[in-house]
């Protein structure tokens, strides 16, 4: 089982925190610095950032990922002496057609969705598309968000499920809290500032999807393919003044987002679309077990 991974390396509590400060202190930085700045301080950072070129903004984002990854990676191999495979799936093999298969369905998704939202009102969809700029956006895009989605899901529904997992003994609890937290380090983006903390309803929605999955299917593979495919739609399809990052993307939406609208935004895709992907995955996939796969104690072994 996925969780009981964590058995196969060394978990005394002292590799845990090293671990975990060193690859989760950026993320806890960040959320620290949100809470103890003043809005009139945020306001300047967010402006500051939006003056830099929209390329090279992204570059500077994704770009300390790859150290990141590196570093997780790293550090539970030769600090918890396990095998990365083992923080990926409990099967034998990283299994790269889910990996695919996940990455497209949520391609074709969000196309569609955006094809018929489009084609209803097309009035605040301004076309926006470049080709040199979107060419070096592609480039950008392609080599750097996979270790951006890549290291934070081998760090929260990887590392931080497997290792609350065994502490707690049970699946139940390190999924509230491994979202929660996917949630709240995402306080600190610009649309959480300038649309309120109802943004969060959707993050942390978004930990839980992806936390179910994973319990769900025994691995990483389908959250990572989900993730990357979401990823680069929201950089690559279309951009707005208020998204966490602005890129050259082939739209933009030149609308004043009402935090109504995020909310009914949220409770599509909370409610319904995740229900449905979920859905698929399970059909797909043969799930079954549903209440032992999310909520069932996990037995504790010795080292392996």
């Amino acid at each position: 089982m996925f969780i009981n991974q964590a058995y196969k390396g060394d978990n005394t509590w002292w590799r845990v925190l090293i671990t975990t400060l060193l690859t989760a202190g950026v993320f806890i930085a960040n959320v620290i610095m949100y809470f103890v700045m003043s809005k009139e301080e945020l306001d300047k950072v967010y402006q500051t950032m939006s003056e830099i070129p929209n390329n090279l903004s992204l570059l500077s984002n994704l770009l300390p990922f790859v150290f990141l990854l590196a570093m997780l990676f790293f550090l539970v191999r030769v600090l918890h002496k396990r095998s990365i495979l083992s923080l990926t799936t409990s099967r034998k093999d990283v299994d790269y057609k889910k990996i695919l298969f996940s990455f497209g369905l949520i391609i074709l998704m969000t196309i569609g969705a955006f094809a018929v939202s489009y084609s209803m009102d097309s009035s605040t969809i301004l076309w926006n598309f470049n080709p040199l700029k979107f060419t070096v956006l592609l480039i950008i895009s392609l080599l750097l968000f996979p270790f951006q989605i890549g290291f934070e899901e081998y760090l929260f529904r990887g590392y931080l499920m497997q290792q609350i997992g065994i502490i707690a003994k049970n699946r139940w609890f390190p999924l509230l809290v491994t979202s929660v937290m996917f949630g709240l380090f995402h306080s600190a983006n610009p649309e959480v500032a300038q649309m309120g903390f109802g943004v969060m309803v959707f993050y942390i929605g978004t930990g839980f999807f992806l936390g179910i999955m994973t319990l769900m299917d025994e691995s990483l593979e389908l959250a990572l393919g989900f993730h990357l495919g979401n990823n680069l739609m929201a950089a690559l399809l279309i951009t707005s003044d208020f998204s966490a990052i602005h890129t050259d993307a082939v739209f933009k939406y030149s609308g004043v987002e009402k935090p109504v609208d995020m909310l009914n935004e949220m409770i599509v895709s909370i409610a319904i679309v995740y229900p449905i992907i979920l859905f698929i995955f399970a059909k797909k996939y043969n799930w079954k077990n549903w209440p032992a796969k999310l909520t069932g104690k996990i037995q504790p072994q010795a080292h392996q």
